[in-house]
């Protein structure tokens, strides 16, 4: 196994996309084929997210990784956290997930605020079908409820973004 001292964090970006009612989206996890997703894990739900490329922003990496998973374009940024949040994968993932190159993830994480219709989220078919569906179904669920829904290992880095975003004001959410 790795030593996760020498392994580095995959820098990475969040998104909390608030609705008209202050309520989050959360998309639940596909785990066929996918040992390592947090629905194999037990814990199905997430917001999206995902790596920042090379050479790519990651306000840029937030807004791409939206579309990649959710369809969704038609919205503003509310905020960014202030620091980045990290978290570490658990010992037995440790050098198989994540492509067994990081101990973790490095993520900056943003809210938005969703001014579409519904109609426009599309986890089926993400990014009129250009992106590989990595969720089957989602939700509007309350901001402070995600640390529970989320894979236990990923939990202590949910907290930081509830604590990140709770201050963001409910009429500015939604």
């Amino acid at each position: 196994m790795p030593r996760r001292e020498d392994m580095p964090y995959r820098d990475c970006v969040g998104v909390a996309v608030f609705n008209r009612e202050g309520r989050v989206f959360i998309g639940r996890r596909k785990a066929e084929g996918d040992p390592e997703s947090s629905a194999a894990l037990g814990a199905p739900w997430q917001m999206p997210q995902g790596g920042i490329d090379k050479g790519e922003s990651a306000i840029d990496a937030a807004w791409r990784e939206l579309y990649e998973e959710t369809s969704i374009r038609t919205a503003d940024l509310i905020t960014e956290a202030p620091d980045w949040i990290y978290y570490d994968l658990p010992d037995e993932a440790l050098g198989i997930a994540l492509k067994g190159k990081y101990r973790g993830q490095r993520q900056r994480w943003f809210a938005f605020r969703f001014t579409g219709e519904e109609s426009e989220i599309d986890v089926e078919t993400p990014g009129g079908g250009a992106h590989p569906a990595e969720f089957d179904k989602w939700r509007w669920e309350e901001l402070e409820k995600l640390p529970d829904l989320i894979v236990p290992f990923k939990r202590d880095a949910y907290l930081q973004v509830v604590d990140a975003f709770r201050k963001v004001p409910a009429g500015v959410r939604g």
